[in-house]
């Protein structure tokens, strides 16, 4: 007699629909012991939704769910939540994509991380410190005492998310679910954060299920992966077959969306545009383009720019200027100032020491309010940035309002102009934020901030949240956007593809200083700081 296997998880045709909308459509997989198993595809395609219907994180009264979830051969689908809350946390666990916002800015990090033992453990308070101590050193987070008295502002995206995987593996779970953990980190600290977690998976043997947009990424750290395409399972495989052998059409195009490392198309491939190919810029042509672009007057001017936090510098005597027109970029580690210098220039920083001069005017001179209509901010995570009570007419009619641009009855048709300018649709004025994905998101914010016909917009990590597709879009609509409106772009971003292809010159950032300053192809191809090799060769180049 042949016993049949029992599955660690069985998800079956699972389906769920949130006010009607179908949202998952009969996905069925399985999840093994001692298994890393990948979720991948683009924004909307139902990676979030799926890990949190297994932990019951969907509380819409709206929400329609059927289908099974077996768990260790007994169905969890139908439990309540008091009888889930035995579950998550302590058999099934998960690490969200933003720490900063899933962990509590006024607790002590080890304090949150005794929360779940407490909950879940019959452990004495001794018991409970020597556990804590010991998930703080399993996560490599060094002095145990140090971090457990800090607060998670006080620490980095890296350090906060080690945290984050610390409280999830408390209690010592079956499966552990990582959604985008990896999305806001740079590509060093994106690679330290992987291996802990191979590193922590091979020490415990709990099965991971790995969500994220990051295809080659997932197919590196994982066993078996499942490509999602609008609620349905189009592929699942062997990691290693469905990136050198895929066998959908889908999947081939999820592929082949990445911005290409070696050469600079004019416009990148989308799975929108159906992949197709466009013209290379060539050496010649963005020689003349910086030709005339560095005989200009700059716009913006950072003269020795310091800033220190509670005693300690976080950023020491940066100089640079920004030309009219021109994209520059900034990258580095997490924590090297990349963020910071925006924050000065927006006035958000105050007591820096140096100069921020604006079209030959220090900006000490100049009321903020007129500076910040000139120089609008993107950030990172749109959803964070819009109002989720306002309409998402009104949140682009709002900035319009404050600084008087256009009549007044002239308005609503600018916003409606400028929606349909970012690829949305003249419908969507009155829909809410929850109502778009992440990439529709950002592009309402580029919107939103384009409302003030600003003269340099500054883009800080504003496509790292999205999917390949998806964040290539968004660079198009950038680029066409800047020669359409005259923009001149501050790129802040720890992708280095993205970095390459957007910018016309880069400064490279070390713990707050300028470590290196060249055209964008020069430093790929020829970088001088030892710090700058090791940055390129962390991401493949």
């Amino acid at each position: 007699m042949i016993l049949k296997k029992t599955h660690l998880l069985e998800i079956k045709n699972l389906s769920l629909s949130i006010s009607n909308i179908p949202i998952l459509k009969n996905i069925s997989f399985n999840v093994d012991e001692n298994e890393i198993l990948g979720i991948v595809g683009e924004s909307g395609s139902g990676k979030s939704i799926t890990a949190f219907s297994i932990l019951n994180l969907i509380n819409s009264q709206e929400t329609v769910r059927c289908g099974k979830i077996i768990l260790q051969g007994k169905r969890i689908d139908k439990l309540n939540e008091k009888q889930f809350e035995k579950i998550r946390g302590k058999k099934i666990s998960i690490i969200f994509q933003e720490p900063m916002s899933s962990l509590n800015p006024s607790m002590k990090c080890g304090k949150q991380i005794e929360e779940i033992i407490i909950k879940h453990s019959v452990l004495n308070s001794d018991g409970i410190s020597k556990r804590v101590n010991e998930l703080i050193g399993m996560v490599q987070l060094g002095d145990e005492s140090n971090v457990y008295n800090k607060y998670p502002f006080q620490l980095s995206g890296g350090q906060q998310q080690r945290i984050m995987i610390a409280i999830a593996i408390a209690c010592n779970p079956k499966i552990l679910i990582a959604d985008e953990p990896t999305t806001s980190i740079d590509s060093a600290t994106k690679n330290e954060i992987i291996n802990l977690l191979k590193e922590i998976q091979k020490k415990t043997k709990m099965s991971i299920i790995f969500v994220s947009h990051e295809l080659s990424l997932v197919s590196r750290f994982t066993n078996k992966i499942i490509v999602l395409y609008k609620g349905k399972i189009v592929e699942l495989g062997k990691s290693s077959d469905i990136l050198s052998n895929p066998k959908q059409q889908y999947t081939k195009m999820l592929i082949k969306s990445s911005i290409p490392k070696n050469m600079r198309p004019l416009r990148l491939p989308t799975i929108e545009n159906k992949l197709k190919k466009f013209p290379v810029a060539t050496k010649k042509e963005r020689q003349k383009r910086h030709q005339k672009l560095y005989n200009s007057k700059p716009v913006l001017q950072i003269k020795k720019l310091s800033f220190s936090y509670q005693n300690n510098k976080v950023l020491s005597c940066i100089s640079f200027n920004l030309y009219k027109g021109e994209t520059l970029g900034l990258v580095g580690e997490s924590g090297s100032g990349k963020s910071t210098i925006s924050k000065c220039i927006l006035g958000v920083n105050d007591y820096i020491q140096g100069e921020i001069i604006y079209n030959k005017r220090n900006i000490k001179s100049i009321t903020p309010k007129i500076f910040r209509k000139n120089v609008q901010l993107v950030f990172q995570d749109p959803f964070s940035s819009l109002n989720p009570e306002m309409k998402i007419g009104d949140s682009i009619l709002e900035p319009m309002n404050v600084h008087k641009i256009f009549k007044k009855s002239e308005r609503k048709n600018e916003a409606i102009k400028l929606l349909e300018d970012v690829g949305l649709k003249k419908e969507d004025f009155h829909k809410y934020p929850t109502q778009f994905s992440g990439g529709q998101r950002q592009r309402i914010v580029i919107a939103r901030a384009l409302s003030v016909k600003p003269e340099i917009i500054i883009c800080d990590e504003s496509v790292s949240a999205l999917d390949v597709s998806v964040q290539s879009q968004v660079l198009n609509l950038l680029n066409d956007l800047k020669e359409a409106y005259s923009i001149t772009l501050l790129f802040i971003s720890h992708d280095l593809s993205v970095i390459r292809y957007m910018t016309d010159r880069l400064i490279v950032l070390k713990n707050g200083g300028i470590e290196e300053i060249n055209e964008t192809d020069s430093i790929f191809k020829n970088p001088k700081s030892t710090y700058t090799k090791q940055l390129l060769s962390s991401s493949g180049y």
